[in-house]
């Protein structure tokens, strides 16, 4: 069973290690800022493995920064982090995308409020690969 918080350490640790193999990452003479935004796409990681109240502030900032200066890169970025940190970085993401992210927080509130285990990932992959509902005319 996955948990919430585990899914998504899981997602930016595999971010951060998409991201050091890219241009301007992987750059034996990186410049200072992009090594800045790796240290601080790091220390974000750290952070919310150890469950800090700050990393839902720093995560909008650091998501909202990747998207300006490297947009080339935002793929390599699950969408589950846009969700997961909020704000600004919702303007990203489209309204079919919020709503099924929507639902998924839903059922996890309803299985906390009823004391059920919940399996995030596996109702995660159950909601997002549904198919697309029909256009009615």
């Amino acid at each position: 069973m996955t948990d919430f918080h585990t899914y998504h350490l899981n997602l930016l640790k595999l971010a951060y290690n998409n991201l050091i193999k890219q241009a301007p990452f992987n750059d034996p003479a990186i410049n200072a800022i992009d090594a800045e935004f790796l240290e601080q796409f790091a220390a974000l990681t750290e952070g919310f493995e150890q469950h800090e109240s700050w990393v839902f502030e720093e995560g909008q900032q650091i998501l909202a920064r990747l998207v300006r200066a490297y947009p080339q890169l935002v793929h390599l970025v699950a969408r589950d982090l846009f969700w997961l940190f909020g704000g600004d970085c919702l303007h990203h993401m489209g309204d079919e995308e919020l709503e099924l992210f929507a639902q998924l927080d839903e059922a996890r509130a309803a299985a906390e409020r009823n004391g059920e285990p919940f399996d995030y990932l596996a109702e995660r992959t159950r909601l997002f690969n549904q198919p697309a509902p029909e256009a009615k005319s």
